[in-house]
């Protein structure tokens, strides 16, 4: 399949193909591209493993002083709450809200059925995370009469699976899709088809723009640009002038312009796990039994993913938010709790530790597929 290139790039390998919906034989999509994304994954899933939980303002996450919120059900969402939120705050802003610890294992288990689902649909689907996705439906898409036929299909597909809603965007490129998932959730199905895709941007927020953070927004705003249309009305050189290489970014963004293509394999280095505690600690003996229960989570999630890790790493981070990391290759890769623990209290010994610490991490690299030793090919990402 080859996509447009941009100026100076060249062209994609594969015929150029278009899809063309039976029902509406006289619309070419150039691309047929769909973003699935799952409603409050976390918090929906210990719903549907605890019906007694449905239409309670359920938080994901770890109590204590520096507890995060890391999802939130939609109850919980009227209160103002959303996800990384310090619980302390969300708890201040909901009353009685239901509190459950994350449960990985659990996510990781229903999230393979999902990504299953997704590949009935699509050979080539690239999950960005455990609860979304990028489908190119573009050779598969006419098996249904339209895209809103096709975004149903996906929708209660994964719903007979799972018993959980997704939300789906349809569109001709990866980033109007994935504006698109988002626009009527939960449970929502939005189709921005060929000419339609300038418009439907152009009245939403310049934090809808992919890779405009927080910080990046504040600076949009400083220059005057609220939406998108702003961004796409702006002179693309003094974009650049403001905001470097983003700048052209966002202005080919705000134009719908986005050849990216959905990639199913991506060259994964790390997997890793940190937590923030509740209470700083001092000392080699205070962060040995942190990395003994880290240690334990990564080696899990290797073994998950038939994995195996080369190296290990140690991030420390100190009250004062100073943050430094340690690492060593193995002399063989492993997927062994007890060598990955092994090897980060070596690493223990290369850091000072006089200092209070608010944050214990450990991680591995060099990851190969069991059995080749190849470099790791799989979407997997810390959730």
């Amino acid at each position: 399949m080859r996509y447009p290139a941009r100026p100076g790039q060249a062209p994609r390998d594969g015929a150029d193909k278009q899809a063309r919906w039976p029902d509406n034989p006289g619309v070419d999509w150039s691309r047929v591209i769909v973003h699935a994304d799952m409603d409050a994954f976390y918090a929906a899933v210990e719903v549907l493993d605890d019906p007694s939980l449905r239409g309670k303002p359920v938080l994901i996450g770890h109590t204590g002083g520096r507890g995060v919120v890391a999802t939130a059900s939609y109850e919980a969402r009227r209160y103002g709450i959303h996800s990384a939120m310090p619980m302390a705050t969300a708890l201040r802003r909901c009353p009685d809200p239901i509190i459950r610890p994350p449960r990985m294992a659990r996510y990781s288990e229903v999230s393979r059925v999902i990504m299953g689902v997704f590949r009935s649909f699509s050979p080539t689907i690239q999950p960005l995370s455990i609860d979304e996705a990028f489908l190119d439906c573009t050779e598969t898409a006419t098996a249904h009469p339209g895209p809103h036929e096709l975004g149903a299909a996906i929708k209660a597909a994964v719903r007979a699976a799972t018993g959980l809603t997704v939300s789906v965007g349809v569109a001709e490129t990866r980033f109007v899709a994935k504006v698109a998932s988002d626009f009527r959730k939960p449970d929502g199905l939005t189709v921005v088809g060929p000419g339609e895709a300038r418009a439907f941007l152009a009245p939403q927020s310049v934090s809808r723009l992919w890779g405009a953070g927080p910080r990046t927004v504040e600076r949009l705003h400083a220059l005057g640009l609220k939406t998108i249309a702003d961004v796409a009305a702006a002179d693309p050189t003094a974009l650049a002038a403001s905001l470097g290489s983003a700048g052209r970014h966002f202005h080919r963004l705000a134009h719908a312009q986005d050849d990216r293509p959905v990639v199913t394999e991506r060259r994964m280095r790390s997997l890793s796990t940190e937590r923030t505690l509740a209470e700083d600690i001092v000392g080699a003996e205070a962060v040995r039994p942190h990395l003994e229960r880290q240690a334990e989570e990564v080696a899990r999630r290797l073994r998950q993913g038939e994995l195996l890790a080369g190296g290990v790493r140690v991030k420390l981070k100190t009250h004062r938010f100073q943050v430094t990391s340690r690492q060593l290759v193995l002399d063989a890769p492993t997927d062994e709790a007890a060598v990955l623990l092994a090897a980060a209290e070596r690493l223990l010994a290369a850091f000072e530790l006089g200092e209070p610490l608010r944050l214990v991490g450990v991680g591995t690299f060099q990851l190969s597929r069991r059995g080749d030793q190849a470099q790791l090919l799989l979407p997997l990402e810390d959730p």
